[in-house]
């Protein structure tokens, strides 16, 4: 009996033990699995350019381009100031461009129609890319591919939209069936540039180029198909500049606000019904004319705290980059502007930024930013003047380099 109560007693205790050691075993497994888990999300979860690049930028680019930062730390005015700077190193040393040498330069294709008025990105682009180090006569080394095709150029000859829309799709479908490049992505390795309104409305009618390439615009608006992180916004730069650039010039800068323009939208009626008889903002209802005086327009950016940008015919407006220029602060009334360069630099650290339905409370909305406010958005628009600024040939920060970094960001998202 006793043997008998022995034997099942040390058979329960070895059965016991094995579930013992199986529950230990699958608690042991389990938590091997929970630190892969957790190993592999702290791996994943962290910005993967911040990691390549820390690897891959070779010494020799990054130390040039701290000399060509003058070795001045990047602020806090870019969303994440380290990763930027890494990045655009990376970009430098490696972002190449195949330009498709089709078409007549005569035409339509390869050359811009001028440097110089309210659309002159356009023609900086196609100039700059060309005297760059991104070029690459190598189509098997391009990150991307530029589509040359100027729409401005073909409203300067007097094109209707209906015979531009047909003319771009010749043009790509050419393309597509001479070179072997367009078919690996459906065209999302691709990209054309156009700050004209009119090459929005020529390409509207091609949906394949619409949906698939990246759009370099300057009329970046959420409501007409713009898609912020496929497409970039370009700046619409008016140049060559009537007058140096301001800044760091606060003891001048008296008035509060300035505006004067067309009527051509409907936040433009509102803005000058609402204000043009106020003491304290200057809002003219009509371009100031030259009768006045020698460039009276410009000469009111450098007496102005607070430029007003509403948007016109588009949601863009050049005056965005004179008021940059001039060191006077952008206040943005916008509903659906995608900002250039919105993903690298923080606009709300030196520009107002605004709903349109703000613009009854516009004095009010100004006059609340103490000075202390004003002078660090004033610093701060110093320092990204820079950005804003068309050059030929291109300069390290430029507005070019800052559309290649945008283009060079969207490319890691193209999948062979």
């Amino acid at each position: 009996m006793l043997m008998s109560f022995t034997v099942k007693q040390t058979q329960q205790l070895s059965s016991n033990h094995g579930l013992l050691s199986l529950r230990g075993a699958l608690l042991t497994l389990a938590i091997l699995t929970l630190l892969s888990f957790t190993f592999l999300s702290l791996k994943y979860s962290t910005p993967s350019p911040q990691i390549s690049v820390a690897k891959l930028v070779n010494p020799e680019v990054k130390d040039r381009n701290d000399e060509e930062e003058g070795g001045e730390e990047l602020s806090d005015i870019y969303h994440s100031p380290r990763v930027f700077k890494l990045n655009y190193a990376e970009m430098m040393e490696k972002f190449k461009v195949y330009i498709y040498p089709d078409g007549d330069p005569k035409t339509f294709y390869q050359t811009p129609r001028k440097l110089t008025g309210k659309y002159a990105s356009e023609g900086y682009f196609f100039q700059n890319i060309r005297e760059s180090r991104f070029r690459t006569l190598d189509p098997d080394q391009a990150h991307l591919f530029f589509i040359p095709i100027s729409c401005h150029k073909m409203r300067g000859k007097g094109t209707s939209y209906d015979n531009m829309t047909i003319i771009v799709q010749n043009y790509v479908e050419g393309l597509i069936a001479k070179y072997p490049y367009w078919n690996r992505t459906l065209g999302a390795d691709h990209f054309f540039v156009t700050c004209h309104d009119v090459g929005v409305r020529a390409t509207e009618g091609l949906p394949f180029l619409i949906k698939n390439t990246i759009r370099a615009v300057c009329s970046p608006s959420y409501d007409v198909g713009f898609i912020p992180h496929k497409d970039v916004a370009l700046p619409q730069v008016l140049q060559p500049f009537a007058l140096p650039a301001g800044g760091n010039d606060i003891e001048n800068r008296t008035n509060l606000g300035f505006w004067a323009g067309h009527r051509n939208s409907k936040i433009r009626v509102i803005l000058a019904r609402v204000w043009e008889n106020d003491t304290e903002l200057d809002i003219s209802n009509n371009r100031i004319s030259r009768a006045t005086g020698h460039l009276v327009y410009q000469k009111r950016f450098y007496k102005t705290k607070f430029c007003i940008c509403p948007g016109g015919s588009q949601v863009n407006s050049a005056r965005i980059a004179d008021s940059i220029h001039y060191g006077c602060i952008p206040v943005i009334l916008s509903n659906y502007y995608d900002l250039p360069f919105n993903d690298i630099i923080d606009w709300r650290k030196f520009a107002v930024v605004l709903k349109e339905s703000d613009v009854y409370q516009l004095k009010q909305i100004l006059k609340n930013i103490s000075h202390a406010e004003f002078v660090s958005l004033h610093n701060n628009l110093v320092k990204i003047q820079k950005h804003f600024q068309w050059n030929t040939p291109p300069i390290s920060y430029d507005a070019f380099h800052m559309v290649m970094y945008d283009l060079w960001l969207r490319h890691f998202t193209i999948k062979y």
